[in-house]
């Protein structure tokens, strides 16, 4: 637990200089927030059993003359279902994740001075990016994982619509390995990710309906495709108690993931989670 701590707090001090990153770039807008996440019905590759999970975030947006900046740290605590290492099923306090996702876009219409748009698309970008993971289950994941390629951005009335193709480079790790054998290196392989914000007033209620959705080929090493949707739909409840508009969001989520990490043929490879949503926006 001592060493996925430390981890942890390395990826959050990591998280919190990237925040302070647009700053340094000039900026021209930006939006950092404080989630939480609730539901019972998770699932883990292997386990038969649902698990309850709190997961509390940081998120990060913002642009600049050439493009923008995004990153996410997520902070999932599971229940006993989910257990730890050292722990039997069904004990302790369970297991504790830290996964932080990067991703930089830059607008290639603005770079080149030139207007790139056509049909429903008003920009085309390039988006680099990374993610990380640390878990103290006995399989001890330490995902390392790189991305590259197009975005398409779509012409909304209000928010945004980015469609990415992009070429991955993923490395792992898997405790149940012998010594020496436990660092896996995945062939690379292709996400194909669509991700929304779409704000709209329902009468008096200012909401907005966002996520995203992954589609990944196979990554070898015995895997099948994987997808994973996130959506949620938020209403501005700072806005209708307090007057401040987006301060305070709440609204419900929906967490489906197939053949989650490309696994097949196992128990908890599927998920379907209904989740409670927070955000504080500052």
């Amino acid at each position: 637990m001592k060493h996925t701590c430390k981890r942890i707090f390395t990826l959050s001090t990591l998280a919190l200089a990237v925040c302070a990153a647009p700053s340094l770039s000039a900026a021209t807008w930006s939006d950092t927030y404080i989630g939480y996440r609730y539901g019972t019905q998770f699932t883990e590759p292997g386990n038969k059993k649902d698990v309850e999970k709190h997961i509390l975030q940081l998120t990060h947006a913002s642009g600049y003359s050439y493009g923008q900046n995004f990153f996410n740290l997520d902070i999932l605590q599971s229940d006993e279902n989910d257990p730890a290492k050292g722990d039997a099923p069904g004990e302790g306090d369970g297991a504790t994740e830290a996964y932080l996702s990067y991703r930089h876009q830059l607008h290639l219409g603005k770079v080149f001075d030139t207007n790139l748009s056509f049909g429903p698309v008003k920009e085309v970008a390039l988006t680099a990016g990374f993610d990380l993971n640390t878990k103290n289950t006995d399989f001890g994941p330490r995902k390392q994982m790189l991305v590259v390629g197009p975005t398409l951005k779509f012409d909304v009335p209000k928010g945004f619509l980015d469609f990415s193709v992009l070429y991955t480079h993923e490395r792992n790790r898997n405790g149940f390995k012998p010594a020496g054998e436990k660092d896996i290196t995945f062939n690379d392989y292709t996400i194909y990710n669509l991700a929304w914000g779409l704000p709209f007033q329902a009468g008096p209620v200012p909401m907005k309906f966002q996520g995203f959705i992954n589609y990944n080929t196979p990554k070898g090493l015995g895997t099948d495709y994987e997808i994973l949707a996130r959506p949620s739909l938020m209403f501005d409840v700072g806005q209708l108690a307090f007057n401040k508009s987006n301060t305070l969001w709440a609204g419900v989520g929906y967490e489906y993931w197939r053949n989650k990490f490309g696994n097949q043929g196992m128990d908890g490879i599927d998920t379907d989670a209904p989740t409670f949503q927070l955000e504080w926006h500052f």
